[in-house]
């Protein structure tokens, strides 16, 4: 695991070469999107839908759980995971790795979060590229990190460590923030894509932070997903947030914006169709509105893959190539 040396060298040096790794100029990618099932379209497993899920088994692709909610050694909620992982496919997702942090890993929580895997046997693990504290104090917020050559090496040190432990690739997660570092020396999106070649680890793009991201700090979203590596990506997040006229706040607890959907599809086009799944955290409603959430990726990535399509077959026809779903 992990990716070559030459990448490593390559990170140490000055900017200009970082952002070469950035772009994924001596990214090896040893993990590629085909070593991760295809899931779909998915939801959050939460405590207000337990009983209707149990109950009608709706139809839904998969779900997503917060690892925390989980990692306890009995009791309701490891019952209603086990009834459900049986009819649905699950990942596990959670908010406490702190992998930026400059605490040590906590073993413990890994060492239960590996027992909790080897239970529900998940897609995949996934966290936040954040910290949550220092000094065994938690903030309890995902905090972001500065976009530094150090912070790179450091962060990528510890996701490859974590991956040691765990036996298995996880995905990292762009934040939401809302302040910059004066040290920082690369966009948020080569900082992304620089850790994910480093530590050779898949990435869970989340649509709507991103959008909130290029609000807050002048930036065009669609240059972030333009920078993504493809192969890399392996889940879509799409959630609500709240408009405060001067910044937007990442809440998980609105409908997604239109603008939001938009970059959805333009993510689709580019980097293809990538496993999707709807956050709600507050202000939780009924499981239907969840499902037609859903529905609505579905017909979202549908539309843009035949955008792509009738576009490949335009090119096809001055060599007489057609390549993939296009066929």
């Amino acid at each position: 695991m992990g990716v070559r040396a030459s990448c490593r060298r390559a990170a140490s040096v000055p900017v200009y070469s970082l952002r070469q790794l950035a772009r994924g100029w001596c990214d090896s990618i040893s993990m590629k999107r085909s070593d991760f099932p295809q899931l779909g379209f998915g939801v959050g497993l939460r405590p207000p839908h337990y009983a209707e899920i149990l109950e009608s088994r709706p139809p839904m692709d998969w779900f997503e759980v917060i690892s925390e909610n989980f990692l306890v050694a009995g009791g309701r909620p490891l019952e209603v995971l086990d009834s459900v992982r049986v009819d649905y496919p699950i990942a596990m997702h959670g908010v406490s790795l702190s992998i930026g942090t400059t605490d040590p890993l906590n073993r413990s929580y890994l060492s239960e979060l590996r027992t909790l895997a080897q239970r529900v046997e998940p897609a995949w693990i996934s966290d936040h590229l954040c910290w949550t504290g220092v000094g065994g104090r938690n903030l309890h917020d995902l905090m972001p990190l500065p976009h530094t050559e150090e912070a790179i090496m450091h962060t990528a040190r510890r996701i490859r460590e974590v991956q040691e432990i765990l036996e298995r690739p996880i995905l990292i997660e762009n934040v939401s923030s809302y302040l910059t570092y004066s040290h920082s020396r690369l966009t948020e999106w080569e900082f992304l894509t620089a850790i994910a070649a480093e530590a050779d680890c898949g990435i869970l793009l989340d649509i709507n932070n991103i959008f909130v991201n290029a609000f807050n700090h002048r930036f065009d979203p669609r240059r972030y997903i333009d920078a993504m590596p493809p192969d890399r990506v392996i889940q879509f997040h799409l959630a609500g947030h709240a408009d405060h006229g001067t910044y937007l706040l990442d809440t998980h607890d609105h409908p997604i914006r239109p603008e939001v959907w938009d970059l959805y599809e333009y993510a689709v086009r580019r980097l293809g169709a990538v496993s999707t799944l709807i956050e709600w955290d507050d202000n939780i409603p009924e499981f239907a509105v969840l499902s037609a959430a859903a529905a609505e990726a579905r017909d979202r990535e549908t539309r843009a893959v035949s955008a792509n399509c009738d576009t490949a077959k335009t090119l096809s026809l001055s060599d007489g190539t057609l390549r993939g779903a296009c066929r």
